[in-house]
């Protein structure tokens, strides 16, 4: 059969041109009529059309975007210093489950779960976490009502990186352990994508041997909630840019992986990078305007944010810059 190797050219040329028009996007920057807290090693959130911006290091308010008025509200301070952490929503209230509080290098996992209830502008501290399962810079998700805590350290950035696995279910105040996961991780963020928890970027924080930016994970790790089975992806799908403290969001069939450090470079990572968790392969999305660690990042009606954070590895500048990608 003879090749039109025109035609296929021309195919070729017009498959690149949707595809480069489909991630033309960028990140832009808001620039709202009030600011929030400088802060990093913090949390966000989503309530509706809301973001609840919260915890860092120090005791700082707890503050609220209005994506429709593009305005911050301040409200109650966190009732102790919380970091290191990815909030969830459940039930129109911020969960925090699996968070720090204290100094670097021993930061200690906070031994209950703090909930927020924005109506009434208020937090109160709720159940225990089982004394044997604590840890912070863990992985966190809200699936079908129920939470799962992913990964984390006992010890700050000493020491004592997990691979645990737990589902909380608030309704009961119950806990169940589940199956580990492949990889020790912390400083990691976890999404969940069609019944499934991707994890990708973290880190063994490792001061005692003077090891706590230097042993990235490179593997994506993933949970299938209905088999309680983990799997490896093939090493070809490895993370492209390795890092922690970055941000995971679930975008359609798509996992993004946003900014985070790493010992390649001092400047906070400004990649974007997304997992297409059909056609198993990693795309390029737009950077960050301003590379950022240590925070996280939500979606709102299709929309992308991100705010606040480090804007250097380590412990500053903080940053309150919002970017959204629309």
């Amino acid at each position: 059969m003879k090749i039109n190797h025109r035609f296929l050219a021309l195919s070729l040329l017009f498959s690149t041109l949707i595809n480069n028009y489909l991630h033309a996007q960028s990140w832009e920057v808001i620039y709202p009529e009030n600011n929030c807290t400088n802060r990093h090693e913090n949390s966000l959130t989503a309530i509706g059309d809301k973001i609840v911006l919260f915890g860092g290091r120090g005791i700082k308010s707890t503050d609220v975007f209005d994506t429709k008025t593009q305005t911050w509200t301040k409200f109650a301070d966190t009732p102790l210093e919380i970091s290191h952490l990815q909030a969830v929503t459940y039930q129109n209230e911020v969960y925090v489950v699996g968070a720090m509080t204290g100094n670097y290098p021993h930061e200690m996992p906070i031994p209950n779960i703090y909930i927020f209830n924005l109506q009434k502008g208020e937090w109160r501290k709720g159940p225990e976490i089982p004394k044997d399962r604590l840890r912070g810079s863990a992985g966190c998700v809200v699936y079908k009502n129920k939470i799962y805590l992913v990964c984390g350290i006992q010890d700050g950035h000493w020491d004592g990186h997990v691979a645990w696995l737990d589902e909380y279910d608030p309704h009961k105040n119950t806990w169940r352990k589940l199956a580990d996961a492949p990889h020790l991780r912390d400083h990691v963020s976890a999404a969940v994508v069609k019944g499934k928890l991707y994890l990708a970027g973290g880190r063994r924080s490792t001061a005692k041997i003077n090891q706590v930016l230097n042993l990235t994970e490179a593997t994506v790790d993933v949970y299938d909630f209905k088999e309680n089975t983990w799997e490896t992806l093939p090493e070809n799908l490895n993370i492209p840019t390795q890092r922690a403290g970055c941000s995971a969001v679930a975008l359609g069939n798509k996992v993004l992986i946003i900014g985070g450090e790493s010992p390649v470079q001092v400047p906070a990572h400004s990649e974007v990078e997304a997992y297409d968790v059909d056609k198993k392969v990693w795309l390029k999305y737009p950077s960050l305007n301003q590379g950022r660690h240590g925070t996280g990042a939500v979606v709102v009606k299709g929309k992308v944010y991100t705010i606040a954070g480090s804007g250097n590895r380590g412990g500053g500048p903080e940053l309150n810059a919002i970017e959204v990608l629309k």
